[in-house]
């Protein structure tokens, strides 16, 4: 921790701060500092005292990184390995400032007790290479993350293996290749026999492609009569041969069974190599070219309070609109006219007991809208649901708040019929909306030790969002897995590579007949990057004098895409990755990926094709808005929240300057 950030810690926490009538001269947790194991959990007590050193009660919030820590009714559970921190502030009222402390927590693994050496199954011909890799288990038959092997050969005349596990066939005979991970051994034994490889054919590519297209090879080994060899173990590599003068960068391209994409121009050449032949093909790659320019149509500011989720949709009076939501804006939410997006027109405002409307959602139909509350002055949360007979002007019909949706909504879904309510951020509810003056209670899903922060439904299937635990997939209706909305029936998870699973987007890809989710990270830090950020001011209230508080957040992560065609056996595709700036919310539509990238802008972004790599380093970013408003919450301070296509615009929020409506021209297809 740098000098400037400690003093700003130390006024935080030593400054008197008056909650509800009582002074407060500091915060103080038990124990000072912990250390637990990943997989276990251990108390951790806190209490704000006075100056004599009294317990006060007052309301603390209490936050923990989400990919190493999870803090539940008073204990500290550690999920990954690493040195983390909890921060507990208190909550001021009015413009009082919080008080914040810091307690450090280290989080061990437990014990490795069992080790398994994986690979191909293949035949391994003298001159080969086959790459191992290793899975270590904890005695509870959970895996660790990137295990550091040591790796061994029985008999190095037959076959060798490097310090990664890449194995190269010598001479014929038995051979084992031994793992160590802490002291427990996995092993793998294989028979080398003379190759009969004499050539490889590689087919099946393209000589001329543009950076971001993957190209498909197919090998094959061929013995001394043309024959082709089966069960060959086959290694790819590629060439690279730059087309001017810039010398190349480090990773132009990428290559993985006979899948390849480059990143920059030039000309390349896929390697495949078995059995001590090889053979190979040369392709030439040029610019993606696909970069468009924005022009703004229009603007709804709100400078007043920070905008939050949005959604919009055509009225019943056949009119467009728009719903916003606010962070830490008293429950405030607004209403927009957009029918003319170059006039955005605010028409109200609905104001409900909250700290925070984080959500906004609108039925397909029009009918009813719905609005997220939390911080509540009685603590009672829940979900309010709007009537939107008069789009204009919507009222309240009726706000739901059992079923431990009281604990704060974070986010919702809405369909015609029903309405997804994520409960305190455990699980969601699912309410019936037939009558939105008393919406009803119909089921809900909680997965087992999961944190869940959003929800998407797609053909009678529910995809959330949970953070370590990845994607969730639930029947709710679909009726394979034997679901439905009255009774979800769990289908499958997939953990992500970051464990910051925030949001996710179903699309089906009609060039591919893929059908894809596209998942977003959350990461609100920077840790392990030279600048990691401004620290914790962005919590406090901007202050134009000192420049402290407010947005932007240090924020990172980044969007994977997954090919679950299939939910039993989904496979990662590809990433967006723009460094230094952190994924939001996001939309898809017709091969193009509208991103919010938090202070990243609004990012379009080509999703044609097949997909692999980062697509940010192949050209395939069609154009980026920043909102600079002069006159914003904070002075020319993008931060993009959520994204919309609509009718022809690009929609937008902003933190700190409301709603925009932007194009991309020229444009090459329409926007439905």
């Amino acid at each position: 921790m740098n000098r400037t950030r400690t003093l700003a810690f130390a006024a935080l926490i030593l400054a008197p701060n008056v909650v509800s009538g009582q002074s407060v001269a500091r915060l103080i947790s038990e124990p000072a500092q912990l250390r637990v194991m990943a997989g276990a959990s251990v108390p951790m007590t806190v209490r704000a005292v006075d100056a004599a050193g009294n317990t006060v009660d007052v309301p603390l919030r209490i936050v923990a990184p989400r990919e190493g820590l999870r803090v539940v009714n008073g204990r500290v559970h550690g999920l990954a390995a690493g040195e983390y921190r909890v921060i507990v502030s208190s909550v001021p009222e009015g413009d009082g400032q919080p008080l914040v402390l810091n307690v450090p927590v280290v989080v061990d693994w437990p014990a490795v007790t069992s080790v398994e050496v994986t690979t191909q199954d293949v035949e391994l011909f003298t001159g080969s290479r086959l790459a191992h890799s290793v899975i270590a288990r904890h005695a509870d038959g959970s895996t660790r993350p990137y295990p550091e092997a040591r790796w061994s050969s029985s008999n190095p005349d037959v076959a060798t293996v490097d310090a990664f596990g890449n194995v190269r066939a010598v001479a014929p005979g038995r051979v084992t290749v031994t793992a160590t991970v802490q002291g427990i051994s996995g092993a793998r034994t294989h028979s080398v026999t003379p190759s009969p490889i004499v050539a490889i054919e590689v087919r099946g590519g393209s000589e001329r492609v543009r950076t971001g297209d993957v190209q498909n090879f197919t090998a094959t080994p061929l013995d001394g009569v043309g024959r082709p060899v089966e069960g060959a173990a086959v290694s790819w590599s590629y060439i690279y041969q730059p087309d001017d003068s810039i010398a190349a960068p480090a990773g132009p391209a990428q290559i993985m069974d006979g899948r390849m994409v480059a990143d920059v121009p030039g000309v390349y050449t896929a390697v495949a190599s078995a059995g001590g032949a090889s053979g190979d093909y040369s392709f030439r790659v040029v610019p993606r070219d696909v970069v468009r320019t924005v022009e703004v149509v229009g603007q709804g500011r709100e400078e007043r309070v920070f905008s939050t989720d949005f959604w919009i949709w055509e009225g019943v009076d056949g009119r467009d609109y728009a719903l916003t939501g606010s962070k830490f804006g008293d429950g405030i939410s607004f209403v927009w006219d957009v029918t003319d997006p170059t006039n955005i027109v605010k028409t109200d405002s609905i104001s409900v007991d909250a700290r925070t409307t984080n959500d906004v959602k609108v039925s397909p139909d029009g009918r009813y809208g719905a609005i997220s509350r939390e911080g509540a002055s009685n603590r009672r949360n829940g979900v309010v649901v709007l009537d939107l007979a008069d789009p204009a002007h919507p009222v309240v019909a009726s706000t739901f708040e059992g079923n431990g949706v009281t604990g704060g909504v974070h986010n919702m879904f809405a369909t015609d019929d029903h309405l997804f309510v994520l409960a305190g951020g455990d699980k969601y509810v699912i309410l019936d909306m037939s009558d939105i003056y008393d919406p009803r209670y119909v089921s809900e899903y909680n997965h087992p030790d999961s944190r869940v922060h959003d929800v998407w439904v797609h053909d009678g299937l529910a995809y959330s969002a949970e953070w370590g635990t990845g994607v969730v997939v639930v029947d709710v209706g679909n009726g394979r897995w034997g679901g439905s909305i009255e009774a979800p029936v769990f289908v499958t998870s997939f953990p992500l590579t970051t464990g910051s699973t925030h949001a996710v987007f179903p699309y089906y890809q009609e060039s591919t007949g893929r059908f894809l989710l596209v998942v977003g990270d959350e990461r609100v830090q920077r840790r392990g990057l030279a600048w990691e950020g401004s620290g914790p001011d962005h919590r406090m209230k901007y202050d134009p004098e000192t420049g402290r508080g407010g947005y932007p957040r240090a924020t990172s992560g980044y969007i994977q895409i997954v090919d679950f065609t299939d939910p039993m056996a989904p496979v990662q595709l590809a990433r967006y990755e723009v460094s230094e700036y952190g994924t939001h919310n996001m939309w898809v539509e017709d091969d193009i990926l509208y991103q919010a990238y938090y202070e990243g802008g609004v990012r379009m972004v080509d999703l044609s094709g097949d997909l692999m790599g980062n697509l940010y380093t192949q050209g395939r970013e069609m154009a980026v808005f920043k909102a600079h408003d002069p006159t914003g919450y904070i002075p020319n301070s993008p931060g993009a929240w959520s994204v919309m296509p609509y009718k022809g615009n690009i929609f937008f929020s902003d933190i700190n300057s409301g709603m925009w409506a932007v194009q991309m021209s020229p444009a090459t297809r329409p926007i439905s």
